[in-house]
């Protein structure tokens, strides 16, 4: 993409707080928080210790009442920071969440749980209002693993369109409820899907500041580089406005998360860039981002134990997922070859969409031994 094509593509500016995204500001990096929302104490400190670290937006999540009331006193001692919402499953939250923070993101294939009598439309126009009324910013948040059934239904076996489409339609009942202080974000745990993604909206949409992510992109190192595969390409051509590089950290690790992500920005704007290996041909281990809605601290320890488990199976082209809470979990093991989804006690052990059984922690690695080696002696017996 050439510097005209670049400056025609210039997105209109959204403020989230006192942070500018797009229109020409500076690349925002952003994070999450990974305590649970409702111990105050540790939130506002990780709030603190992300934004010392160079995040000019700080991402929690709320789940139920206990995390609204938590949010207020939160806001109370992190003023001064860009604080944005996830509403999870639950859309009904966001008049209550509003008051206390600069942005909230929703993403499109969760607004069907409740409410089933309302239409998709009412439901947005309802949050748009809810925006308005409080001066604050949305994202909408469409991802791989939970793309909206209406759209997976227009675009049978083609996720990635309905991905895009999704994205792009709500893009446009924002604007029909005259609302423009939005930005997108397309998320794929496959950094070639991410690319293709983004510079399709771009291409559709070249007005709307997009948050680029690669979900569940694992732990570092390899994070690290499956984000980078991506970032650069799209960085480079003038496309992403915010970014969010999602690692799987322990809470005190957790600022690694905005390091990353500046040291691609800087990288990017330098034309430093980074050789890195192909991707997809070997052994490929999912891992979220742990934030507050894992149900089990447990679950980071897991996440470094099958990647240390399964490094004899490097050169063998298996996907596995390791999933930490409900959100991600069922929907987003799917397409895995092997899925892990942790619970609050036991982990589910799944075969892509077919669930094998409920495990121990402390049991469940054996088990997944098993079932790689059969995967590897099936490819085998297929050469």
């Amino acid at each position: 993409m050439s510097e005209q094509e670049r400056v025609a593509r210039r997105t209109r500016q959204v403020q989230v707080g006192p942070v500018k995204v797009g229109g020409g500001a500076t690349t925002v990096v952003q994070s999450m928080c990974a305590t649970r929302t409702v111990d105050i104490d540790a939130t506002v400190a990780q709030v603190h210790q992300l934004a010392r670290a160079g995040a000019g937006i700080v991402r929690i999540a709320v789940d139920n009442e206990k995390d609204v009331v938590a949010l207020r006193e939160i806001r109370g001692q992190t003023r001064g920071i860009a604080l944005s919402v996830d509403l999870q499953e639950n859309y009904r939250v966001a008049d209550k969440v509003a008051p206390w923070v600069d942005k909230i993101r929703y993403n499109p294939g969760h607004l069907h749980h409740i409410e089933k009598s309302k239409t998709i439309e009412q439901k947005v126009e309802w949050i748009v209002g809810v925006a308005r009324n409080h001066g604050i910013a949305l994202r909408i948040g469409v991802n791989c693993g939970s793309v909206a059934p209406a759209f997976l239904a227009r675009f049978p076996g083609d996720q990635l369109t309905a991905l895009v489409e999704s994205a792009v339609y709500h893009s446009a009942l924002m604007e029909r409820f005259g609302f423009d202080r939005f930005v997108v974000s397309l998320k794929d745990s496959d950094p070639a899907k991410v690319v293709l993604a983004n510079r399709r909206f771009a291409a559709r949409r070249p007005d709307v500041a997009l948050h680029l992510g690669v979900t569940e992109a694992g732990l570092p190192p390899e994070g690290v580089v499956k984000t980078r595969l991506a970032f650069e390409k799209l960085l480079a051509q003038g496309i992403g406005e915010t970014i969010r590089v999602s690692l799987t950290l322990t809470n005190e690790r957790k600022h690694e998360e905005v390091l990353a992500g500046l040291r691609i920005v800087e990288d990017v704007a330098a034309g430093r860039f980074v050789s890195v290996p192909d991707f997809g041909r070997g052994l490929n281990i999912i891992s979220c981002p742990s934030c507050s809605r894992v149900e089990n601290e447990k679950f980071v320890e897991l996440a470094q134990r099958v990647k240390e488990m399964t490094a004899y199976a490097a050169r063998h082209r298996l996907t596995i997922a390791v999933m930490g809470c409900r959100v991600n979990g069922p929907g987003e093991t799917d397409d895995a070859d092997l899925g892990l989804w942790c619970g609050p006690t036991t982990v589910n052990l799944k075969r892509k969409d077919k669930k094998i059984g409920n495990f121990r922690y402390d049991e469940v690695l054996p088990r997944l031994k098993l079932e790689i080696d059969r995967l590897i002696t099936q490819q085998a017996d297929r050469i």
